[in-house]
């Protein structure tokens, strides 16, 4: 447990349970954000590598976000999700709905990745409840999967330390195999290699039975376990699988959403239509918590079929669409088409593809991938030490002056879509560097 705090002790929980660590000369503390930078709080200026977490897709301090930011809070601050509604709230979910893959007609408003997960399962099985199909609970999630940090998330998800720590998680949970194939090395794009892992949901229809499934949940491109892309055709044919036995296909788009892939979802790019996108971060350029699932009108309806003073959906948050959060996502999504971001990230990706595969051959470096605007480079762990080489190279950068996020032994880069080629130059010149002086 951490000690009470006082007014002028440095205390996150998050960091975690730092009370009593001592900071070191030069912190990790950052005080102030523009465009592609950082400034830290010892006055440098650090290159964004990372968008963030993944969110700020428009760069930093976006003049139009901040505007529509200051405006809604003086207009209308607050209102009620239930029963009541505000004009941006629907606003925003019209504008989503045009941005998203054709079918997908009606936006649900949460505030964060995590807690869209936790509402696309829940309305999936409530979904299946609502057709009469009661026992289709069961949910697929997929090794080394990552959907947020709440208990539907960490039992769908499949990075073991977000598990191991907090004991049962959700019952009739399984897991599709992961698609990181030793014979996909040095791969450019999609990998060649792992359709025929999608196949692997037939045993777990043979072995459960299709009317206990309710959904499959999968990132089209798994981000936070260390960027593991998709091999070609493997998509199309999980939606195949899916669709054969009724089980919902639902993609957490919550990092490759809104142009990270050089269009605004990853279903459009790899043209499979789910029945569920879940997203947050892009939305409002992580500039105020909001997150949203998207459906389609079959999911919708099927919750709309009683008297219109019984509540359909027993869900929902206090903040869910909430007019600050809207005005953000209205403002995020104008500022992407004024600045045509998205295929800005489409054209600049085969740079960006070269770049981080300019890294082979460094030391250390085991592996590269790629796809749109997002690069993994895999170093070689230090025997006994695992995560530690990596971690080295990130502090090591920070101290050069870019920001990259490592996972295990895995660098990721997701750079914001404003990027231009002489900050991929500086960004990854800077990170070969770094890895030719590492130990």
């Amino acid at each position: 447990m951490l000690d009470r705090p006082t007014p002028n002790d440095l205390r996150a929980f998050w960091m975690p349970f730092t009370a009593n660590r001592q900071f070191k000369a030069a912190p990790r503390m950052l005080v102030a954000a523009n465009g592609m930078h950082y400034t830290t709080s010892d006055g440098r200026q650090v290159l964004d590598g990372t968008a963030g977490l993944w969110c700020c897709n428009a760069g930093h301090a976006r003049p139009l976000i901040t505007e529509a930011i200051q405006k809604q809070v003086t207009e209308l601050d607050y209102a009620p999700a239930f029963q009541m509604g505000h004009p941006k709230a629907f606003e925003l979910a019209n504008r989503l709905v045009d941005l998203a893959p054709e079918g997908i007609d009606h936006a649900f408003f949460t505030n964060s990745g995590s807690e869209s997960v936790e509402t696309a399962l829940k309305i999936a099985i409530a979904y299946h409840r609502a057709l009469g199909n009661g026992t289709r609970t069961r949910l697929i999630g997929r090794e080394r999967g990552y959907h947020g940090v709440n208990f539907g998330g960490i039992s769908v998800g499949g990075i073991v330390n977000n598990r191991r720590h907090f004991g049962a998680m959700l019952a009739g949970v399984d897991h599709l195999p992961h698609t990181h194939l030793p014979e996909n090395q040095w791969s450019r794009g999609q990998p060649e290699h792992g359709m025929h892992l999608a196949d692997d949901l037939e045993r777990m229809v043979a072995l459960h039975g299709a009317d206990t499934i309710a959904a499959v949940i999968v990132e089209p491109v798994a981000g936070s376990t260390g960027v593991l892309i998709p091999p070609k055709g493997y998509l199309q044919r999980l939606r195949e699988l899916t669709r054969k036995h009724g089980i919902l296909l639902i993609f957490d788009e919550v990092i490759t959403g809104f142009g990270r892939l050089g269009s605004a979802f990853a279903a459009q790019h790899f043209d499979v239509m789910p029945d569920m996108i879940t997203c947050a971060k892009g939305l409002t350029n992580g500039v105020i918590p909001m997150g949203a699932v998207l459906t389609t009108a079959d999911i919708h309806d099927a919750f709309m079929q009683g008297p219109e003073n019984l509540i359909e959906l027993f869900h929902g948050y206090t903040y869910s669409g909430s007019p600050i959060a809207s005005a953000a996502g209205l403002a995020t999504l104008e500022t992407y088409k004024q600045d045509n971001l998205f295929a800005r990230a489409h054209d600049i990706a085969p740079y960006w593809e070269d770049a981080v595969h300019s890294l082979k051959g460094h030391r250390h470096v085991i592996d590269t991938r790629n796809m749109g605007l997002i690069g993994a480079v895999e170093l070689e762990p230090i025997a006994g030490k695992p995560t530690q080489r990596a971690f080295n190279a990130f502090l090591q950068a920070y101290e050069k002056g870019i920001l990259i996020r490592t996972t295990g032994d895995i660098i990721a880069m997701s750079p914001p879509l404003i990027i231009e080629k002489s900050h991929i130059d500086q960004l990854i010149g800077t990170l070969a560097e770094v890895l030719d002086a590492l130990e």
